[in-house]
């Protein structure tokens, strides 16, 4: 690597910490908008993950334009943080644009993709676009009937990021949910280190993203993993510790407010667990609406293994405790039940 390339990527990453700090900092002062959103252009996958039912094989693309109009509308709202996902969202044609338009109004970009169509041309495409995060979840050493995002398939596409990507690149390792062999993530966390990126480990939930402890075998990796911890992506893991020791976790669950999940139609959902709550379009989504999600308890909360909303949580748990139920104040009525409609494990 050339010393003025260097420069440049230390030049980028000063920049990246600057503005995620800044956007953690404005979220401590004002709470009234959501500090990150996954947003869906591309429900087709080029995979069928058998974990996974967050993909289909026909679906099209979002229209640019929608995507557009949708992007905007979530800057109106004053959204932090806009991570692409899919399905696989590098099929979708004009991903260089959608990403320039999320970076054009100040919001900090991600992508996650399962890396098969990554290229040195693709990764210089996304630079010029202005990505500023990106992750792929690599589940196992060699492919199997589970999944295919092995490392033998993806080693070459990793080398390939080392050597041009000027964007921070995640690589989380998984365990749970059918994978065979769980000291594979702790390899592939050891060879994403090597490279230079941040490493995670997930651990893949139920059909719901409920909590299922992990056996022994994948406790050790998950320990083994946690120890490189000071080099990880993100920091403040600790419900996980609950997680895999099958504890139940005491959290404030802000989904709807601090976190939305935007369906390839548009819709506004808690998470890719919970589909149809509260099922409102975006375009019609408010700040009447961000406060009601915001002090609503979820009944799901206490077993949820959905990394990254009890990461976004973290910035409210300390203060305003949730005082509604279903958007009311409670009396004798339960909590909401959710339905859980897909899994995945982000």
């Amino acid at each position: 690597m050339t010393v003025a390339k260097r420069i440049r990527r230390r030049a980028l990453a000063a920049q990246r910490w600057y503005r995620m700090w800044a956007r953690v900092a404005w979220g401590l002062l004002q709470k009234e908008h959501p500090l990150l959103v996954h947003i869906i252009p591309m429900r087709r996958c080029n995979l069928a993950c058998t974990y996974c039912n967050e993909f289909d094989d026909f679906s099209p693309p979002v229209p640019t334009e929608e995507m557009f109009r949708r992007i905007d509308r979530l800057a109106a709202l004053g959204t932090s943080v806009i991570t692409i996902s899919g399905g696989e969202p590098l099929m979708h044609p004009q991903l260089d644009e959608i990403i320039g338009r999320m970076r054009r109004h100040g919001i900090i970009t991600g992508l996650i993709t399962n890396g098969y169509l990554l290229t040195p041309e693709r990764i210089e495409r996304l630079n010029r676009a202005g990505l500023e995060y990106l992750q792929i979840s690599i589940d196992n050493l060699q492919p199997d009937e589970v999944s295919k995002k092995s490392l033998k398939v993806l080693d070459k596409k990793l080398e390939q990021l080392a050597e041009h990507a000027e964007f921070a690149v995640n690589i989380n390792s998984v365990v749970g949910g059918g994978i065979k062999n769980p000291e594979d993530a702790v390899v592939i966390s050891r060879r994403a280190l090597e490279l230079g990126f941040t490493s995670t480990l997930g651990i893949i939930h139920d059909g719901s993203g409920q909590l299922q402890p992990l056996a022994e075998n994948e406790r050790q990796a998950y320990e083994t993993t946690k120890r490189w911890g000071k080099r990880r992506f993100a920091r403040f893991m600790d419900f996980q510790e609950n997680v895999a020791y099958g504890r139940p976790h005491e959290w404030r669950c802000r989904a709807g407010a601090r976190y939305l999940y935007i369906c390839e139609k548009g819709m506004v959902h808690y998470c890719s667990q919970q589909r149809g709550y509260p099922g409102v379009r975006l375009e019609e989504y408010a700040a009447e609406d961000i406060r009601r999600e915001y002090a609503t308890q979820k009944s799901c909360a206490p077993q949820c293994t959905v990394s990254c909303v009890q990461q976004i949580a973290m910035v409210d748990n300390w203060r305003d405790p949730q005082t509604l139920v279903d958007g009311r104040r409670p009396q004798t009525k339960p909590l909401i039940q959710l339905q859980p409609t897909s899994r995945s494990d982000r």
